[in-house]
């Protein structure tokens, strides 16, 4: 997700897949803004499909990849979250797929969806397009904090992380392979995304987001899939926390000296660009700090 109007059609490509481990692919975003990574997952006798893309042209897209992928194999599909570009392809996967996510995620596309899907859709021409025709679908099968999902041979377990860049956040991982799935809780060449939108949505925690960073940095994968980025390795998710708490701790500094909130921004700012300046999405550090203002203890 971007508050920034993307330059170029937020469209699938099923071009470049990439191949992690035996049965196991991405359909990268190629770097294009509201186009998130798409894991396509095999075992046996089923097909996990990790996200859809932004409505349901780019989910039709990556059904027929991964249906032509299956080979007859039964298919699954997740959402790593329920922002648009992640989930609101979903559609073109009912009596396709069995769809599966944690009860929080169910519960907040069920609340919020509509709301996101309105607010997509005034960010310009090129996304609306994209959601013409949009039909928010209930998830199959919902489970509770984890589940275990057998493709036959080879097992992917489900996480639902608690709040953190959204009440619903799920990571997979493919042990066998090595290989986790973040989505938006880590994502590469950019800043993290706070959707902070005061009074609309404020679940985004950046305390608790820190606190899952910890728990996913000790897991050691090999890979890490982010939400949008490059594939990168463990590092990837030591420097998200890494800059998650200077972020929080140079807010709080400012914060304990009575600092406006906008001219701790602009400070904040200016320090993380400097910090990152290959590093896109600048704009979501104002989000931040205005996030982390609000957990000020």
């Amino acid at each position: 997700m971007s508050s920034e109007l993307p330059t170029r059609e937020p469209v699938v490509e099923i071009t470049q897949v990439r191949e992690l481990a035996r049965d196991l692919v991405v359909i990268p975003n190629r770097g294009v803004q509201l186009v998130p990574n798409i894991g396509v997952i095999g075992g046996t006798h089923s097909v996990l499909v990790v996200d859809t893309g932004l409505g349901p042209r780019n989910g039709e897209k990556v059904l027929a990849f991964a249906t032509e992928y299956a080979q007859g194999r039964r298919l699954y599909l997740t959402t790593t979250h329920f922002h648009p570009e992640h989930a609101f392809g979903a559609q073109a996967f009912a009596g396709e797929a069995t769809y599966l996510v944690n009860g929080a995620q169910a519960a907040e596309l069920a609340g919020k969806g509509s709301g996101y899907l309105d607010l997509f859709r005034g960010l310009g021409a090129p996304i609306a397009r994209q959601l013409e025709d949009v039909e928010l679908v209930a998830p199959d099968e919902v489970y509770g904090t984890a589940h275990e999902l057998d493709l036959g041979g080879r097992v992917v377990r489900l996480r639902a992380t608690g709040r953190a860049h959204s009440r619903g956040d799920q990571v997979l991982t493919v042990p066998d392979a090595g290989v986790l799935f973040t989505g938006d809780l880590v994502d590469a060449g950019q800043f993290p995304i706070f959707p902070w939108f005061p009074p609309h949505d404020t679940d985004v925690s950046g305390l608790r987001w820190i606190d899952v960073m910890h728990r996913l940095v000790v897991t050691c994968p090999d890979v890490v899939v982010p939400g949008h980025g490059d594939i990168s390795g463990p590092r990837l998710l030591a420097d998200v926390r890494d800059h998650l708490e200077l972020l929080r701790d140079e807010t709080w500094l400012r914060r304990d000296s009575a600092m406006p909130q906008e001219a701790i921004a602009a400070e904040v700012t200016a320090l993380m660009v400097e910090r990152h300046p290959e590093w896109v999405g600048r704009e979501w550090i104002e989000k931040g700090v205005g996030c982390f203002c609000a957990e000020y203890a």
